[in-house]
């Protein structure tokens, strides 16, 4: 109705789509440093383990406390737990692992990819047309990725460390096309949920397994205490409701422009708190992978959102469905 004030107008107008995007992707920029200093005491398995029960019990409480339908049918239960299993079980502890091996800085820019490798399974899984854009997209992005990983003279750790990156953001590109599966009339928040319950269920063999090297004298230090908060709720509950909230209030196609605040603050916070270097190498990479991503976001933009698709941030963070678009 006319002179009506809306909520979103009366909380930020037009800045606060925007602002909830760069936030919430400067926060999962910030994951990859936080979690390197926190797997040198928990390893990765249990390190993902202990992140999901956080967020499970986050996810599940604000979504029963906001009077969300938490309870799905089987036959859509099953749907999610796959997207939890490819997702968040095998590409999240190929990102931790990932990162372990190599730098703060590889996993935020190289799993920054996923927009573009999103183009090869939607060809494959949903038979999407592969355009001449989203093509080159792709060409971009793995020019990038080795870069990075085969002309940056790492050591082996490193550079098998780089690979498994790779791996991680290949399944969470999966994942993403593999969501679009889930019946629409599910919020994301039900659906991330959902995925992580079955990722943290499958997870736990793993995670015993691993935990038993694990000093529990440790994890009452304060600094490790805040940063497996930050890992469980600011990156993952928190992230995700900021970047819910602006897809909301951007045009559709826009916000996957928001990842490159991602990889500019996995990079600036790894050499500035890590003291990682940035070789031309990297930079290299780093720029074409940019420039692949953005190739594909444009695309979806200059469309004007008509493919049904999902937006997202990186592996480790809660890629939901966007608004939908017949």
């Amino acid at each position: 109705m006319a002179g009506q004030v809306t909520v979103a107008q009366r909380f930020g107008g037009g800045w606060a789509g925007p602002l909830s995007l760069a936030l919430a992707a400067s926060i999962w920029g910030g994951l990859y440093v936080v979690s390197k200093v926190v797997l040198d005491a928990v390893p990765p398995f249990a390190l993902v383990w202990i992140r999901y029960a956080i967020a499970v019990c986050v996810l599940f409480g604000a979504g029963w406390a906001m009077r969300l339908p938490m309870r799905v049918p089987w036959r859509d239960w099953t749907r999610m737990a796959v997207v939890g299993l490819v997702g968040y079980a095998l590409s999240i502890s190929a990102q931790f692992v990932g990162t372990y091996w190599s730098t703060a800085q590889m996993g935020a820019v190289i799993t920054s990819t996923t927009p573009a490798f999103m183009v090869i399974f939607g060809r494959m899984v949903l038979g999407e047309p592969v355009t001449w854009r989203k093509g080159l997209s792709v060409v971009l992005a793995t020019a990038g990725v080795w870069m990075i990983i085969g002309l940056g003279g790492l050591d082996a750790g490193a550079r098998l460390g780089g690979w498994v990156l790779v791996l991680a953001a290949l399944t969470w590109a999966l994942m993403s096309v593999l969501v679009k599966r889930v019946p629409p009339q599910y919020p994301s928040w039900v659906i991330t949920a959902h995925a992580m319950l079955a990722a943290w269920v499958v997870m736990t063999p793993a995670a015993i397994w691993q935990g038993r090297g694990v000093s529990w004298a440790a994890l009452t230090r304060p600094g490790l205490v805040l940063g497996i908060l930050y890992i469980g709720v600011i990156s993952t509950a928190i992230a995700f409701f900021l970047w819910n909230y602006g897809l909301q209030r951007v045009d559709a196609g826009t916000g996957g422009l928001y990842f490159f605040f991602q990889p500019l603050t996995g990079a600036l916070l790894g050499w500035w708190c890590l003291g990682e270097r940035v070789g031309l190498s990297f930079l290299a990479g780093a720029t074409l992978i940019t420039a692949g991503v953005a190739l594909v976001s444009l695309g979806q933009h200059h469309t004007g959102g008509r493919e049904r698709g999902v937006q997202g941030g990186p592996p480790g963070e809660a890629i939901q469905p966007a608004q939908q678009h017949d």
